[in-house]
């Protein structure tokens, strides 16, 4: 027998999310899957039939019809807006493409002084497309509210220097160290980009923002405070005139979690390799806490994958808020059917 859904909000504010990132009284734990929107779902897949990637992104249609899926399919209790974190970069002007089984490939990276003529400052005006997007999807969604976000400085970064996915970021540490002034410039460009990009979105309606640094935890603690906190500090105090719950999130980042906290932001996203118990004692009790199931123990058996999910639900309950989450984005293979049967799962094991 179906679990009940929890009671529907009256407008986003008052939603169970963004309470909880809010550090307030919920009736229910809050849960939505990062790359919740994608290949896991076959509606995406027969939508997105012989459409690029980028192209889907930039057209508000679609970005509309492919954000409401998984709210649709699996009643989470929030929508992110379906786009990729390069988006703001290809809108003003680079040469770059999301290659199906690599990911963003840019075609002539920067690694000279040169190269930062090519990056222009991101306007609104580059960007008509995502403000008409989040506007349709807040009509449609109602008090479900919608989660912008973008990518941050150091992670933009590296895609820009490596020319694409790097596993050791060797050309992106090798600028940082070895041109400290080149490195500090085009990340204090990427954050004005950055910035007017979660700006847009939460001008046109977005309830919160997320901030991911995918690849802030292949970096020392020392190399994060001195080259790359900084900058991702000034994307988030740069939107905190916007009063929207400010989420920041990376892989492989339990040694950062406090000073990634401390950056700006509201809600700390917490990756599969730390407990909330431990990201809470690292934030000092001051965060709400988003997270954080292994992707892959959706494929594990139920009775496992329950067992899993009631304990962090159980651990976010010390936190001052808690908001479900994975622990990084959904796998591809993933059965759509698991989810949905989490998501009931969260809702009545966090039920107030």
């Amino acid at each position: 027998m179906p679990l009940t859904a929890p009671p529907a909000s009256s407008s986003p504010a008052q939603s169970a999310l963004i309470r909880a990132a809010r550090q307030q009284e919920v009736t229910h734990t809050p849960v939505w899957f990062m790359r919740q929107a994608g290949r896991s779902l076959p509606e995406y897949r027969a939508l997105r039939e012989g459409i690029a990637m980028l192209q889907s992104c930039r057209t508000p249609e679609l970005v509309t019809e492919i954000t409401l899926q998984p709210v649709r399919r699996h009643q989470v209790d929030a929508a992110i807006l379906f786009s990729d974190i390069v988006v703001p970069l290809m809108a003003v002007g680079l040469d770059l493409d999301i290659v199906p089984g690599i990911g963003p490939v840019i075609a002539a990276p920067i690694r000279e002084r040169a190269d930062l003529d090519r990056l222009p400052e991101l306007t609104r005006e580059h960007i008509p497309d995502i403000t008409e997007s989040v506007r349709l999807l807040v009509a449609e969604l109602g008090p479900t509210p919608l989660i912008g976000f973008a990518g941050a400085p150091f992670t933009l970064a590296s895609y820009l220097i490596e020319g694409g996915p790097s596993k050791n970021h060797e050309r992106t540490k090798a600028l940082m160290h070895g041109d400290p002034e080149l490195w500090h410039d085009l990340c204090a460009r990427l954050a004005q980009i950055s910035g007017t990009f979660l700006r847009v979105q939460a001008e046109a309606g977005a309830s919160a923002l997320q901030l991911f640094d995918s690849w802030a935890g292949h970096l020392s603690r020392a190399d994060y405070l001195r080259y790359v906190e900084p900058h991702s500090r000034a994307v988030l105090s740069g939107i905190a005139d916007l009063h929207v719950p400010r989420i920041h999130f990376g892989v492989g980042t339990g040694e950062l979690l406090a000073p990634m906290a401390d950056a700006g932001a509201e809600v700390i996203g917490v990756d599969y390799r730390v407990s909330l118990t431990d990201a809470v004692t690292r934030t000092g009790g001051r965060y709400a806490v988003q997270g954080n199931l292994d992707p892959a123990l959706l494929f594990a058996p139920w009775e496992a994958l329950e067992r899993r999910v009631r304990e962090i639900v159980a651990e976010g309950r010390a936190a001052p808020g808690h908001i479900f989450n994975l622990g990084h984005g959904v796998l591809p293979a993933t059965d759509p059917q698991v989810l949905s049967r989490v998501v009931e799962l969260v809702h009545e094991a966090g039920a107030r």
